[in-house]
C-alpha cells in the first residue's frame, strides 16, 4: 500500500532522489562541493598573491578621498583563513557524498544556511532602507559602467530591480540547500539500509539482507490452489 501524502511531513514531501539536468543528488553535491572548491582556491591564490607583493595589490581608499587603507595586512590574513576553511568544508562534503558520509556534509549545509541567511538580511535591509542604494552608486568610481543611467532611475525602481535580482538569486540558493539536504537524506538512508541484523534462534543463526535488498526482490508467483483428488 502506497503511504497517504497527506500524512508524510513537509520534508518527505519534497525530498527526491534527482536534481538539476536529472542528475542523482548525490552527484549534484559532488559536483557543487568541487566547484566551491575551485573558486575558493582562486581567491585563496589572489590573496596570498596580494600578501606577496603588497605594493602592486594594495588599494588604498585615498582614491575614494579617504586616508584608511581599504585593506590591509590583517584583513587579507583573515580573508585568506576564511577561504581555506570554505575550502575544507566544501573538500569535506565532496568526500562525505563520495565515500556516503553522512556526517561530512553537515558543515556544508550549515553554511548554505548561513549564507542564505545573510543574503535574506540584506533584502530586508534594502527595503527597510531604501536610500542605501543610492548611497552606494555614489561611492563607485565616475568611470563605473551605467552608473550615470542607472543613478537617473527612480528610487523605487532600483528597489524593485535588487529586490528582483536577490529574489533570484535566493531562489537558487534555497534550491541548491534542498539538493544538499536531500543528498544528505539519501547518503544517511543507505547507511542505515547497509546494516545486517542477525536473527538468532536457539538453534541457528539468521543474517538478514540489507532492506533495499529485501524490497526490491519481486514476489513469487503464488503456488496454484490445493485440490483435493477425487476417486
Amino acid at each position: 500500500m502506497l503511504p497517504d501524502k497527506t500524512m508524510m511531513s513537509p520534508w518527505d514531501r519534497w525530498y527526491s532522489t534527482s536534481c538539476c539536468l536529472c542528475c542523482h543528488v548525490r552527484t549534484g553535491t559532488i559536483i557543487l562541493g568541487v566547484w566551491y572548491m575551485l573558486i575558493n582556491a582562486v581567491v585563496l591564490l589572489i590573496l596570498l598573491t596580494a600578501l606577496s607583493d603588497p605594493e602592486q595589490y594594495h588599494l588604498t581608499s585615498a582614491e575614494l578621498a579617504n586616508d584608511l587603507d581599504v585593506m590591509d595586512d590583517a584583513n587579507m590574513c583573515i580573508a585568506s583563513a576564511i577561504s581555506l576553511l570554505m575550502i575544507l568544508i566544501c573538500g569535506m562534503a565532496t568526500y562525505g557524498a563520495y565515500k556516503l558520509r553522512a556526517a561530512w556534509i553537515i558543515p556544508f549545509f550549515c553554511y548554505q544556511i548561513f549564507d542564505f541567511a545573510l543574503n535574506t538580511l540584506v533584502a530586508v535591509s534594502i527595503v527597510v532602507y531604501p536610500n542605501t542604494i543610492q548611497d552606494y552608486l555614489q561611492q563607485l568610481p565616475e568611470n563605473f559602467p551605467y552608473k550615470e543611467e542607472v543613478a537617473a532611475l527612480s528610487n523605487v525602481c532600483l528597489v524593485l530591480i535588487v529586490l528582483l535580482f536577490i529574489g533570484c538569486i535566493l531562489a537558487f540558493k534555497a534550491y541548491l540547500i534542498a539538493c544538499v539536504w536531500n543528498c544528505y537524506r539519501y547518503v544517511s538512508g543507505h547507511g542505515g539500509s547497509e546494516i545486517l541484523l542477525y536473527v538468532t534462534t536457539n538453534d541457528t543463526t539468521v543474517l538478514l539482507p540489507p532492506y533495499d535488498d529485501s524490497v526490491s526482490v519481486l514476489p513469487k508467483q503464488a503456488p496454484p490452489p490445493y485440490i483435493t483428488a477425487t476417486a
